[in-house]
């Protein structure tokens, strides 16, 4: 009886320091790049901020947490239909919970805008600018690499996008995909009975006009 309960503890234990990651392709990550002070060729666009939208998903052992945040502003840059170029602020202040309702909300909330997590009394803005962009496996498909700064750490990171409109009015691509939170300085681990995914996952819906 003893060597069964003694198991169960160590399984519970094991159970208890591991979160798996949410659902997604990790980005690549590689210290920032200088960005080019050359203009970038093309039509530039200014992204719809309402139309626009950024989905962010974590996990912890006991389940997982999703919601949004709000963009600012950004431009989009396309050159004869092929994106080149992008710019986009977040707006941190603005970072909630969308799983959860009333007084779970709004401590879930208060706890990402804290220190803990993304700061934002400090760091109110997050933005990333492209630095590269690749063709993917079809006409529609990128590789897109860019400079993400968050908690004033900014690093490279290189994830799959898809076009999935560039006309002379407008232009929307998606992308999705996971950071590992610690490297911009998002280490908190939750409780030790429920600790946190290591990694973010982003999905992310542009759409810019001209």
């Amino acid at each position: 009886m003893k060597k069964i309960t003694l198991l169960s503890a160590i399984a519970a234990l094991v159970l208890a320091s591991c979160a798996g990651n949410p659902e997604g392709k990790k980005a690549e990550t590689s210290d920032s790049v200088e960005v080019s002070q050359t203009e970038v060729a093309g039509t530039t666009y200014n992204v719809d901020t309402t139309a626009s939208k950024v989905v962010w998903t974590g996990t912890k052992v006991t389940g997982k947490h999703t919601g949004t945040v709000n963009i600012k502003n950004g431009t989009v840059t396309v050159d004869n239909g092929k994106l080149t170029g992008a710019n986009v602020v977040l707006d941190m202040t603005t970072i909630s919970s969308t799983d959860l309702e009333g007084e779970f909300k709004e401590k879930l909330d208060g706890h990402l805008k804290a220190d803990d997590f993304f700061g934002v009394a400090t760091h109110p803005e997050a933005s990333f600018t492209v630095t590269e962009v690749k063709p993917g496996a079809t006409e529609n498909d990128l590789t897109i690499s860019g400079n993400l700064v968050i908690k004033g750490v900014s690093k490279n990171i290189t994830f799959d996008a898809k076009v999935l409109e560039a006309t002379e009015a407008a232009v929307k691509a998606t992308a999705n995909f996971n950071i590992t939170r610690a490297d911009w300085g998002v280490t908190y681990e939750g409780k030790s009975d429920d600790l946190i995914s290591k990694e973010i996952n982003f999905d992310i819906t542009l759409v810019a006009n001209k």
